[in-house]
């Protein structure tokens, strides 16, 4: 019974403060950008705004689900719960300071969820039966499924330099030094990959309004396009905690509750990166998007990954120093 319980309770457990989260990150990012646009943002809901993410929320899931006459009634609905429970999953290997699910190749389990959420995307646009909404959905999967190789070939650089794909040993096994000193290229590119994979400006082409209506999600409306939203920044917090663990590991902290408030200091920093960001920098051309990655990130990427597999085979022949 003791353990039944554990089984239920854990999960809630994980995913309550994860949700917590996600709706304060969207006041903070409305606080920021109104900020830099020199203005107030949300500030009449409770103390200083900050009963407005529970008010936006009561109001999405209250509203009255909208569903076009021709629309896949099963795709239609399965797409964004199927997005919100995936983003959920990808949480589990992430150890804070520990893990849901400890898994030996948590890396591995983290690229193939990644990956799954292009079907949501695909779902979405087709299920919905417009062709703003399909088009978009096109858009939106060439662009994550690109980025997702120079993700790929990154993390695989990452295991060469720590020995594993376990997150646990990813932050345990550099004591001396963050990794992004030794990869500083990999960690550059990293961070401009994962604002391209979560769909966040200057890469938020899948939601360009002047030219497709707001993309896959044109159709959905209150509580299915919440859990679009939930889903994405959800997303976000998940690739900048995965950052943090492979870039920025709070080695000497491992497994104990100071771990878990550096990491997360650490996440909202490189969250308000993202922030920064949307607020700086104009959309890209779909043109310039493709071109980024397919000529400039994957060879450097390549070329890099060489450098990492070859360099310990290269320093195993030297002779041992006295």
């Amino acid at each position: 019974m003791h353990k039944l319980l554990s089984y239920i309770i854990n999960p809630i457990l994980y995913i309550i403060p994860i949700l917590i989260a996600v709706a304060f990150l969207t006041l903070l990012e409305r606080k920021i950008l109104s900020y830099m646009q020199l203005r107030k943002g949300p500030n009449v809901v409770g103390p200083l705004g900050l009963l407005q993410p529970i008010a936006d929320g009561v109001k999405l899931f209250i509203k009255e689900p909208l569903r076009p006459t021709y629309a896949s009634p099963v795709l239609f609905i399965l797409a964004p719960t199927l997005a919100l429970l995936l983003a959920l999953m990808m949480w589990a290997p992430l150890p804070m300071p520990y893990s849901l699910a400890d898994m030996n190749l948590g890396l591995l389990f983290l690229l193939a969820l990644s990956s799954m959420m292009v079907y949501t995307i695909l779902w979405s646009g087709w299920a919905s039966n417009s062709k703003y909404a399909l088009i978009g959905a096109l858009r939106a999967i060439a662009q994550t499924i690109s980025y997702e190789v120079t993700l790929g070939i990154i993390l695989l650089s990452i295991i060469m330099l720590t020995g594993a794909f376990t997150t646990h040993t990813l932050v345990t096994t550099p004591e001396h030094t963050w990794l992004i000193f030794p990869s500083w290229p990999l960690a550059m590119m990293w961070f401009v990959s994962t604002l391209a994979e979560t769909n966040r400006a200057p890469f938020d082409l899948t939601e360009g309004e002047s030219e497709l209506v707001s993309g896959f999600n044109v159709e959905y409306a209150a509580g299915p396009f919440a859990l679009f939203f939930l889903a994405e920044y959800m997303n976000i917090l998940m690739m900048n905690t995965l950052t943090c663990i492979l870039f920025f590991s709070p080695t000497i902290m491992a497994q104990t509750e100071l771990f878990t408030i550096n990491l997360m200091v650490k996440t909202t920093l490189l969250t308000m990166c993202f922030l920064w960001t949307r607020a700086s920098y104009p959309r890209f051309r779909y043109d310039q998007l493709m071109h980024l990655l397919w000529k400039q990130f994957l060879p450097a990427t390549l070329a890099l990954y060489l450098w990492y597999v070859s360099l310990p085979i290269a320093l195993s022949g030297l002779p041992p120093l006295n």
